[in-house]
């Protein structure tokens, strides 16, 4: 009894001068959790109805996304877009508009007058959000998604103005962006959605 005493004492004063091995960086990576792109179906958003519009339902769809606004220099684009949707939405485009005012307050102050100026005006069947920031600490998260390749695992960029495109291919991820100035129907954008 007395050899197992003196065992038991001799292995816990061995024990107490040890220190708990660090994790190496190697531990570290495989305990944390890898985390999954995201791609546009994993939000959803609030139409200009305010009915909830699922960004999953355009699976295997080609979108352009936009931020807009009514009273803009590129309102005129309004003419473009309708035209695209309508000449490509039976192959599979959707176009959606996000309206917005972060840019030189041209935007109406609601969702109301918004739907109304876009369909007397511009006659626009394709979808519109409701009215949102795009920009700013109150980005909406499809902006976010949009412009911070932590989110969408392709590129980061800015909206620096009204009629900003994204392109989003048909699996939803991010294809490419377009400033203000490039148009609907600009070369390049047809030959994505043709592609």
């Amino acid at each position: 009894m007395k050899y197992f005493s003196l065992l038991f004492i001799g292995l816990m004063l061995s024990c107490q001068g040890q220190q708990p091995k660090a994790k190496t960086k190697s531990t570290v990576k495989t305990t944390q959790k890898v985390q999954k792109m995201k791609t546009l179906y994993d939000y959803t958003f609030n139409d200009i109805n305010d009915d909830v519009f699922h960004m999953a339902d355009l699976k295997g769809k080609k979108v352009i996304i936009l931020n807009t606004a009514s009273k803009c220099g590129y309102t005129k684009q309004y003419d473009a877009l309708e035209k695209i949707y309508q000449q490509y939405k039976d192959e599979g485009l959707v176009v959606i508009g996000f309206p917005s005012d972060n840019f030189g307050g041209q935007e109406f102050d609601n969702n109301e007058e918004i739907a109304q100026f876009c369909k007397v005006n511009f006659g626009v069947t394709f979808p519109l959000m409701e009215k949102s920031d795009v920009i700013g600490k109150n980005q909406n998260p499809i902006f976010q998604f949009l412009t911070q390749k932590a989110l969408n695992g392709q590129l980061s960029t800015e909206v620096k103005w009204n009629f900003t495109k994204f392109l989003i291919n048909e699996d939803g991820t991010l294809a490419a962006s377009y400033p203000s100035a490039v148009e609907p129907d600009a070369k390049e954008i047809i030959d994505w959605i043709n592609k």
